[in-house]
């Protein structure tokens, strides 16, 4: 294979996937990260070579210019692989000078940024006629009367910026059972300035679960997907898929592809969907 596959982060399960996923099919990966300690993605016998990089949140610019660096000496370019959410940010602040240099299927600058932010990804979906959980925005007016009434205990406290909350707090989300929880789970998001939205939690077990992933193409047009049913997820009811199982649901394509394509998206995505599920009535 002449292009190399450049894998930022390499301390999460995800970069190993990539890693593993291309390396058997003889694809030169590159494992990024700022230190070699918990790069446990690096350590895959399907990864062909490990750079050390300059953390990108303390340098940066450095980060950036180190990428650049290693692109601009490559016959090929080489395709750029983040995963993690903080390279993704990267990759989108600085679009068109590490296009020069690498392969990246995004054309627009900022679409990336849009899609992570829990906010805009809602606007989003709800002006292309996706249905999403009923949320609630701190500084709306009658916040607690719409918890209340529309939103219902238990609920969720998801961050806007969910890297920066995870970095702060080791987990994804605040679930709530009262106002006196929800309170006391505001004010922690607030003393650390983040900013977080109040989410309906759709009833449902983990089973009800389930994944649509997609590859498109420059016309922003669906050319691959699948569709997996997810069995359980860790941590449970809020966690990353630890077993699922292959399933086409036609359904999940009709609303997954139409949504991509509308909002130009190119390149992998991943959509996740919850089944309503209903108790069963018991005399």
């Amino acid at each position: 294979m002449k292009h190399k596959a450049v894998i930022l982060g390499c301390n999460y399960y995800i970069g190993l996937s990539t890693i593993r996923c291309l390396g058997q099919y003889g694809i030169h990966t590159v494992a990024v990260d700022y230190s070699s300690k918990q790069a446990y993605g690096a350590k895959s016998k399907f990864c062909s070579e490990q750079l050390i990089a300059p953390h990108y949140k303390e340098d940066k610019e450095g980060f950036v210019r180190f990428l650049i660096d290693y692109g601009s000496k490559q016959s090929h370019p080489p395709v750029l692989i983040p995963c993690h959410d903080s390279y993704v940010e990267i990759v989108d602040e600085h679009l068109a000078e590490l296009k020069r240099y690498y392969l990246i299927p995004q054309t627009e600058q900022g679409l990336y940024t849009q899609v992570m932010d829990k906010g805009t990804l809602h606007q989003l979906a709800t002006q292309n006629k996706v249905r999403v959980p009923e949320t609630v925005k701190r500084n709306e007016e009658h916040f607690f009367e719409k918890i209340e009434n529309i939103i219902h205990y238990p609920c969720i406290v998801k961050p806007v910026d969910s890297p920066a909350f995870v970095a702060h707090f080791r987990r994804k989300l605040f679930k709530v059972n009262n106002k006196e929880e929800l309170v006391r789970a505001l004010g922690e998001a607030e003393k650390a300035g983040l900013e977080v939205i109040v989410q309906r939690i759709i009833p449902g077990f983990d089973d009800h679960m389930y994944t649509f992933d997609a590859y498109l193409n420059q016309q922003s047009r669906v050319t691959n997907w699948v569709s997996c049913h997810k069995l359980r997820q860790y941590p449970v009811n809020f966690g990353a898929s630890v077993f699922t199982e292959y399933k086409k649901v036609p359904e999940l394509y009709e609303i997954g592809a139409k949504f991509l394509e509308q909002i130009g998206w190119k390149g992998f995505a991943e959509i996740e969907f919850e089944k309503r599920w209903k108790p069963a009535n018991f005399i």
